[in-house]
C-alpha cells in the first residue's frame, strides 16, 4: 500500500496527503456487515481514527447516533493540534473555517492589569498558533474526510451493546448491535472495536469499569453573543479566561463574528439558580465586571444551555479487540481547550497499535498498545494539575505575575499549547514551577487553606448531585 509523502520534519505533507486521498477513493468498496474495525462515535477522535485506518487499506464502519452538523462545545484547539491536521491533510480546511488564536489572555478581578501569554514564546517556536473553530463545521468536516479516506460513514445509528465475546473461539469477532433512527436493528461482527463515543463512554458502562474522578467537578452554562468587544490585531482571536469569585469564564472568538462565552464553576453555585439558564447566565456574568464590560453591546443569539462536567476515568482504555479513546476513557474539566486535542492525539497513537494488530503483528501492536495506554494516562495528567488549582490564588498570582526563571514560564506555554508529548524538556521545569507554585501557597497560606475548604465543600455538594443523578437515572 502506498504511504504519505513525509517531509523532513517527520509529518505527512500535504501533497502526499492529497496523493493518498486520491488513491483512497479508488479502493474497493467495502459491503459486508464483518469489517476489520467498527467505530463508535464520529467526533473528533472516531473521524481520526477512521481516516486513519481506512487509509491503511482496512474495512472500517464508523457509526454516529446523531446527523452532521451537530453542536458541540468546546471550539478551541491547541498549537499541537496543527501537525495531527497536516497528518490527516485537512490543515488548510481546518484554518478555512476557523480564527486564529495565537495565544490566551488572563483577566482577574484582583488585579488592575491583564496577562498575555503567546504560544511563539513556548520552549518550541515552530508551534505559535492554533484556531477557534465551531464545533458543528469541524467535526462534520472530520466525518466527510474519514468518508473520503474510505471508511464507511453511517449517521443516524446508535451503538447499542458490545459483546466482545461473542465470536470467542469461533471466529474471535465482536458483535455490535446498532438501532438506526427508523428503528431498523443491525447487528455488526468486527475483528476490532474502537469505542470514540466520548462522555456516552459505551464500553466503560458496559463493563463498569468508568469511576468518578474525585478532584475535578464542575458544571458549565455558556452561550453565544454577536457583538462582544475583542482584542485588537493579532489578540483578536486570542481565548480569554476571566476569574470571578465562584470559578472562571471562557470568552472565545468565533471567525463568523459570533462569541463563545461560558461560566465553569461548582455544582453547588449552579444549585443556587431561581431563574432560566439564560437569565442567569448574564447574572453570572455581572459577577465579572471586566467580562461584562466587553458584553455591554453584545447580544445573546441563543438561549445559555448548561453542562454538567464532571470528570471521570476508566479503569483500562484497551482489552481484547477493543480499545476506548477520548472522552471515551476519560474526561477533565474543560480547562486550557484540551479536549479536541488528547482526543486526536489518542485516536493517532490508538490507530497504530490497530494497524499492526490487524495486520497479524502481535509483538508489534503490543509495544504500540502499551505506548498507547501510556499516553491515554499521561496527557489528562498533565493537564490536570492545572485544572485543579486553576481557581486558586497562589496560581493566579503566578498566572497574573509571570516570570521565565529557568524558562519555567516557556514549560508552562508548551504544556497549555500541548507539547507534552514529546521530548521537549517541560518535565523539569514543570517540577520547578510546583515548587514555586507550593511556596506561593505557604507565602499566602491563610487564603489557600480558605480556598481548600472551599473546593472540599463543593465537592462534597458535587458528589451528592451525582448520586441524586444516578438514582433517578435510568439504564441506556
Amino acid at each position: 500500500m502506498e504511504k504519505m509523502a513525509v517531509d523532513s520534519t517527520g509529518q505527512a505533507s500535504e501533497e502526499g496527503a492529497a496523493q493518498s486521498m486520491a488513491q483512497g477513493m479508488s479502493r474497493r468498496q467495502f459491503s459486508s456487515m464483518s469489517p476489520d474495525v467498527l467505530v463508535i462515535g464520529g467526533g473528533p477522535a472516531g473521524s481520526a481514527v477512521s481516516a486513519l485506518l481506512a487509509d491503511r487499506g482496512h474495512d472500517v464502519v464508523l457509526l454516529e447516533k446523531a446527523h452532521h452538523p451537530r453542536f458541540h462545545i468546546g471550539e478551541s484547539l491547541l498549537p499541537m493540534n496543527m501537525p495531527l491536521f497536516d497528518r490527516l491533510g485537512v490543515r488548510k480546511e481546518v484554518e478555512k473555517i476557523g480564527i486564529t488564536k495565537y495565544g490566551a489572555e488572563f483577566v482577574s478581578p484582583w488585579h488592575d492589569h491583564t496577562s498575555d501569554f503567546f504560544f511563539a514564546e513556548a520552549m518550541d517556536k515552530a508551534f505559535p498558533y492554533a484556531v477557534h473553530v465551531r464545533r458543528s463545521e469541524f467535526d462534520e468536516m472530520l466525518f466527510r474526510h474519514a468518508a473520503r479516506r474510505g471508511a464507511r460513514t453511517l449517521e443516524g445509528h446508535r451503538a447499542t451493546h458490545v459483546d466482545m465475546d461473542a465470536g470467542k473461539g469461533v471466529d474471535d469477532r465482536a458483535l455490535v448491535k446498532v438501532k438506526a433512527d427508523d428503528g431498523t436493528e443491525t447487528e455488526w461482527r468486527p475483528r476490532f472495536v474502537i469505542d470514540a463515543s466520548g462522555r456516552d463512554t459505551l464500553l466503560s458502562n458496559q463493563f463498569g469499569i468508568k469511576s468518578r474522578n474525585p478532584k475535578h467537578s464542575s458544571a458549565a452554562l455558556f452561550g453565544h453573543f454577536t457583538g462582544a468587544r475583542r482584542g485588537a490585531g493579532r489578540r483578536e482571536g486570542n481565548i480569554t479566561l476571566f476569574w470571578f469569585d465562584h470559578g472562571w469564564f471562557w470568552f472565545i472568538p468565533l471567525l463568523d463574528g459570533t462569541t463563545s462565552v461560558g461560566a465553569v464553576a461548582s455544582p453547588a453555585y449552579f444549585k443556587s439558580r431561581k431563574t432560566d439558564p439564560s437569565t442567569f447566565l448574564m447574572e453570572t456574568i455581572a459577577l465579572a465586571p471586566k467580562l461584562a464590560e466587553r458584553l455591554k453591546d453584545a447580544t445573546m443569539v441563543e438561549p445559555a444551555t448548561a453542562t454538567g462536567n464532571y470528570a471521570y476515568n476508566s479503569r483500562l482504555c484497551r482489552g481484547d479487540r477493543f480499545a476506548m479513546i477520548g472522552d471515551a476513557y476519560a474526561f477533565v474539566d474543560p480547562m486550557f481547550s484540551s479536549g479536541v486535542y488528547l482526543a486526536m492525539h489518542s485516536a493517532f497513537e490508538s490507530s497504530a497499535a490497530v494497524d499492526h494488530w490487524l495486520r497479524g503483528d502481535k509483538k508489534m501492536a503490543e509495544q504500540a498498545f502499551r505506548r498507547f495506554e501510556r499516553t491515554m494516562v499521561h496527557g489528562p495528567k498533565m493537564f490536570s494539575w492545572f485544572i485543579y488549582r486553576i481557581t486558586s490564588p497562589a496560581i493566579r498570582k503566578i498566572f497574573m505575575q509571570p516570570r521565565n526563571v529557568w524558562r519555567m514560564q516557556e514549560a508552562m506555554l508548551s504544556i497549555l499549547a500541548g507539547d507534552i508529548f514529546r521530548n521537549t524538556p517541560v518535565g523539569p521545569r514543570l517540577i520547578g514551577f510546583k515548587f514555586i507554585y507550593y511556596c506561593s501557597c505557604l507565602s499566602i497560606w491563610p487564603q489557600a487553606f480558605k480556598t481548600w475548604l472551599w473546593r472540599r465543600r463543593n465537592h462534597k455538594v458535587s458528589l451528592a448531585a451525582v448520586e441524586a443523578s444516578a438514582e433517578v437515572s435510568t439504564p441506556g
